[in-house]
């Protein structure tokens, strides 16, 4: 006769038994849920048992020694194919805990990723290995991995991320950083997955070049960027950023790609476009130059135009050609930077004009430091010769923005080892102010050519500091030996140098020179 056997968690232990089968010992564990096995569904059991071991007894049939029973144990012979379903569930139970075991899963962890997703107890083995596997593939490994498993356990077994991870591993040959993946996974529901393929292949259609496209999706937030966004909202972002550059712009600033078009590119963008009086390609050249321009919001770039028209008194179009110049005037901080900055200016005496030239010519000048850079560099104007609050002294140091404070007491410091004195550099400067931002080791060599080769003081310096920024070989040299053949070595280095490049190829040479 078949009995009905119902097997428990607390009742059944096994830990020290072995069940024989195919002629095979399994050493068991305890098991994690309970089995229930009906050889007769109409039979009742009759009490709760232990069992101690199983011996096979014949080719079909296991006869259990019960531990308690009222029994017979004759009534105890079960039909084999019976218990080879329990022996195959209960296996498979301790093999998903093993799966969760490699990925480093303890059994609580184990026990509360499947309580959030009981789906995975009836997933087969073979179908989270393969998954573990892809993630794998993707260098989703180790920590990540066990990270991502806890805080999105349907990552094992959704279906959609099957063409993700697919698309990702073959035709962007894995080039997607597993980081960027994992924060996909975790962010987005597997259902806006869908469609993921479809729209990297859109950027790339519009021209994204094919080995830019893992650069664009590592630095986008993919959900934002791709996952929620539909194939006709992506359309319409790359057709309105067209006239702007808008591929170079995504490739050079994939974030873009994370903001809503209509809330924020596009006013944002309206917003520049109107204070270039309209002019797409000049609003596409700042977007280009400073793509993260549209990280700031439309209120701020307000703020601050406020600032320059009521503080500065500039109009649209001085605005835009001073952000046309430098877009990085946006980030500078109104009360920390560009007020003291524009009050500095105003006390040199400089009028509202006086200060766009100055910002359009040495717009660096509202980014830098006061205490570790612009100090400094005062402080070397005003020993060499320059007053304080003074417009020269204003164009000095917009001159000398783009050089370090090293470099410029280096210059400084070659011009005084050639004899000439602190009021000789105040001179030169104010005739040429840019010398003093020149690299000292190539002004050395002009002065040495000036004093050794062409013979001449380095006082003549003093009425052309010009002459120390032309270059050496192309210009200096060159026009100095094809001159001196006809004029001697007394010409004047004004004249020398400062005659147009036309002029100079008309000019009448000595025949031996023509010949030769």
């Amino acid at each position: 006769m078949v009995a009905a056997i119902t097997m428990f968690t607390d009742s059944f232990c096994l830990s020290s038994s072995s069940i024989f089968l195919n002629s095979h010992a399994v050493t068991t564990t305890k098991l994690l849920s309970p089995v229930s096995l009906y050889a007769n569904p109409t039979a009742r059991p009759r009490e709760w048992f232990s069992m101690i071991n199983a011996t096979k007894i014949s080719h079909n049939l296991i006869y259990f020694r019960p531990f308690k029973c009222p029994q017979p144990a004759s009534r105890f012979l079960i039909q084999c194919n019976s218990v080879d379903t329990a022996i195959s569930l209960w296996w498979e139970a301790g093999m998903l805990f093993s799966v969760f075991r490699e990925i480093g899963l303890n059994e609580k962890e184990t026990n509360l990723v499947l309580g959030k997703n009981p789906t995975l107890r009836s997933t087969s083995l073979d179908r989270i290995r393969a998954r573990v596997l892809a993630l794998q593939s993707l260098g989703i490994n180790g920590f990540a991995l066990y990270r991502l498993v806890i805080k999105c356990p349907s990552v094992l077994i959704a279906e959609e991320i099957d063409p993700v991870i697919s698309f990702v591993r073959d035709d962007l040959e894995g080039k997607v950083e597993a980081a960027q993946l994992e924060r996909l996974f975790i962010t987005t529901e597997t259902r806006f997955l869908l469609g993921f393929a479809q729209k990297v292949k859109l950027l790339l259609h519009h021209e994204v070049p094919q080995e830019k496209i893992a650069h664009v999706l590592n630095n986008a937030n993919l959900n934002k960027a791709i996952c929620c966004k539909s194939v006709e909202e992506l359309e319409r972002t790359i057709a309105f950023l067209k006239p702007y550059h808008g591929i170079e712009i995504i490739v050079r600033r994939p974030a873009i790609l994370n903001y809503d078009l209509d809330s924020q590119l596009i006013p944002k963008i309206r917003f520049l476009e109107g204070l270039s009086g309209g002019d797409a390609n000049a609003t596409g050249t700042v977007l280009r130059k400073l793509p993260a321009i549209l990280s700031y919001s439309l209120e701020h770039m307000e703020s601050h135009v406020d600032f320059m028209k009521s503080f500065v008194g500039l109009d649209d179009r001085e605005i835009f050609k001073i952000i046309l110049v430098f877009p990085n005037v946006v980030s500078a901080s109104k009360e920390r930077k560009l007020r003291p900055r524009i009050e500095f200016l105003k006390q040199c005496g400089l009028n509202s004009n006086d200060i766009f030239k100055f910002l359009t010519r040495a717009p660096l000048f509202v980014a830098l430091s006061f205490e570790d850079n612009l100090a400094h560099k005062l402080g070397f104007l005003v020993k060499i010769g320059y007053e304080y609050r003074t417009k020269e002294l204003a164009v000095a140091l917009g001159a000398v923005t783009r050089t370090s404070c090293e470099n410029m007491q280096k210059v400084i410091g070659l011009f005084l080892s050639y004899g000439l004195s602190c009021e000789d550099i105040f001179y030169m400067s104010k005739k040429h102010p840019q010398i003093l931002q020149y690299n000292p080791g190539s002004l050395e060599e002009k002065m040495e050519y000036l004093t050794e080769e062409m013979g001449r003081d380095v006082s003549e310096l003093l009425p052309f500091p010009a002459f120390l920024g032309y270059k050496l070989d192309d210009r200096i040299k060159h026009r100095y030996e094809v001159k001196k053949k006809t004029a001697g070595t007394g010409m004047s280095l004004n004249k020398l140098l400062s005659e147009s490049a036309d002029r100079f190829s008309t000019t009448k040479q000595p025949k031996s020179l023509v010949n030769e």
